[in-house]
């Protein structure tokens, strides 16, 4: 018997998931009631793909807890990432908009939850709701940044400003709304989204610590200036 796929495993989200999800709050009473019904959880285990390079878009999905990352597949054989998905975040807004296929792979560093939201009532929320149209526009405006920064770090030589950025990037208070100031992440899983070794993540990290940007407590990074991480190596 075959193993049960993530979308065999979908269910409803409980009381406690909806309220990881930020953009239900801006939504009239109706329209929501109409978007919860619709709405589905699953569990990714680590490793696991939520999509593929290719697969058309079905659902727009967001992190409600764990640890996912963006990559792409060069012509050498080599990934790329461009990002990691913290708790809180939507993505693929772009592909779901156009109803395209995706360009680029998500997959799970660690055993997370996965909601996802029908693209047909995507856009049904697009055609009714205001309030769901300023936090996509939102979205996609705070993503835009967000690549132009992870650009910045992958030019980057500096373990430092690689690993600022990358930070910076994934305590966004807009499109990662769950983490808070305590990014529960491990130094490999750093390494995984950073591309550097292990090693030179935790030497990194120690630098970024003495200089009083973050904290390293266990089960995660505390974040003590963000605005000295987003602007990190710039001066």
């Amino acid at each position: 018997m075959r193993p049960l796929t993530l979308h065999d495993r979908r269910r409803p989200l409980t009381s406690q998931e909806l309220e990881g999800v930020p953009w239900l709050s801006h939504l009239k009473p109706d329209e929501a009631q109409r978007v919860i019904s619709e709405l589905r959880i699953t569990e990714a285990q680590a490793g696991e793909l939520i999509f593929r390079i290719g697969r058309p878009a079905t659902y727009w999905f967001g992190v409600v807890d764990g640890l996912l990352k963006m990559t792409t597949d060069t012509a050498q054989g080599q990934t790329m990432t461009y990002s990691g998905l913290s708790p809180g975040g939507w993505f693929g807004e772009g592909t779901a908009l156009k109803r395209e296929s995706y360009r680029y792979n998500v997959q799970a560093l660690r055993q997370s939850l996965v909601a996802g939201l029908p693209v047909d009532t995507f856009h049904w929320l697009l055609d009714h709701s205001i309030g769901f149209n300023r936090f996509v526009m939102n979205q996609l405006n705070e993503r835009l940044a967000q690549f132009i920064g992870a650009r910045e770090a992958d030019r980057s030589r500096s373990p430092e400003t690689r690993v600022a950025l990358n930070l910076a990037a994934l305590v966004n208070p807009v499109l990662f709304p769950g983490v808070g100031d305590l990014l529960r992440i491990t130094q490999q899983e750093l390494a995984y989204l950073v591309g550097l070794s292990r090693q030179r993540v935790n030497e990194a990290l120690r630098s970024l610590s003495a200089q009083g940007v973050i904290a390293v407590e266990y089960g995660g990074l505390r974040i003590i200036d963000l605005p000295a991480l987003r602007g990190w190596g710039s001066e």
